[in-house]
């Protein structure tokens, strides 16, 4: 019988992608997709979806919650997470929600329905977890989010410090003497994440002696390419005379610039955009995205001991940051000031 793992081995993808192929997902580039449908082909092999999620609700299995389908540091996240949980007796329960829904609602269900042995948070907002997060009792890590101040005994955490990072982003800007700045983020009323970015902004504004006028600065968007092209279009109408933009993703970074092309503006050379997440796309990207880089490698392997501990050994919760660093791309202009 032909199996995902021989699969893998005959396409030369490992099982993780084959199996996002499997299940339709997005998150796969079209080479890929198409070798490793052709290798399917190949050995009609049929995939025994009952037979997968009777393994899952009888198995030693792990949940993972992830916000946004488009989120490109959370599929390196989870890429990460599946390679490490292959190696062990584990399988994998990966949930993919809207970046604003209620991720603790979805948990408590996951837990009923498939009854994981712990839970991983990728973006959380705690609001959710303040309301409803004692109805989960299984342990759980939260994902570059921090939980130190909630004091559940059983969820840990693994964060990037967003405001420091946020802050580090807009203090580039400032120091390459950019005083028109502009921010794209999420909504921050109902992200977590965007808020505590929103708070380095404003932190960076204050520091520079700048007045952060949020009407007229900020513009709403989602962390995808879309959301960062239709964001970019609402913000340079309203703020015609910007010369710098910090976008809260790299997805929505990338998206920008292709709004600003699109309106014949360069980048750089007429606006500057610095990124966050420091993703491989922008590494390869053209500008060279300047950007916040998160150690995602470090943020999954952190997550998965820890969350280990606490299934096998009962450990305490543990609460870690996980350092950033700015990658000086090609995307910004420094103005020099007479």
């Amino acid at each position: 019988m032909v199996t995902i793992k021989d699969i893998a081995r005959e396409s030369g993808y490992s099982v993780s992608t084959v199996s996002r192929v499997l299940n339709h997902r997005s998150d796969v580039s079209p080479d890929a997709k198409q070798k490793i449908e052709a290798v399917v082909t190949k050995f009609n092999f049929v995939p025994n979806n009952n037979a997968k999620h009777l393994k899952q609700n009888n198995s030693k299995s792990i949940g993972v919650m992830v916000k946004g389908i488009s989120n490109m540091l959370f599929a390196s996240i989870v890429e990460e997470i599946q390679r490490m949980i292959e190696k062990t007796e584990y399988t994998l329960v990966v949930s993919y929600l809207d970046e604003d829904a209620d991720e603790v609602e979805q948990a408590i269900l996951l837990c009923r329905e498939r009854k994981p042995l712990g839970l991983l948070f990728l973006g959380g907002n705690p609001d959710y977890f303040k309301k409803e997060f004692a109805g989960v009792d299984v342990p759980c890590v939260l994902v570059t989010n921090r939980a130190n101040q909630m004091e559940f005994r059983n969820l840990s955490s693994v964060a990037t410090d967003d405001v420091a990072a946020a802050r580090r982003a807009v203090d580039v800007l400032f120091d390459a003497g950019h005083e028109k700045i502009g921010i794209l983020g999420g909504d921050f009323t109902k992200s977590y994440t965007s808020y505590q970015r929103l708070r380095g902004c404003s932190d960076s504004f204050a520091a520079h002696g700048a007045v952060f006028d949020a009407d007229r600065c900020y513009e709403k968007a989602r962390f995808s390419f879309d959301s960062g092209y239709r964001g970019m279009e609402r913000l340079v109408t309203k703020f015609p005379d910007i010369t710098a933009v910090f976008a809260m993703s790299d997805v929505t970074a990338i998206g920008a610039i292709r709004a600003l092309r699109d309106r014949g503006l360069r980048v750089p050379e007429d606006i500057s955009i610095i990124g966050f997440d420091g993703t491989t796309l922008a590494e390869y990207y053209n500008p060279k995205l300047a950007t916040i880089k998160q150690q995602y490698q470090r943020l999954a392997s952190r997550s998965i001991e820890i969350l280990f501990g606490q299934i096998e050994l009962k450990k305490e919760p543990i609460h870690e940051i996980v350092p950033f660093e700015f990658v000086n791309g090609e995307s910004i202009r420094v103005i020099e000031h007479g």
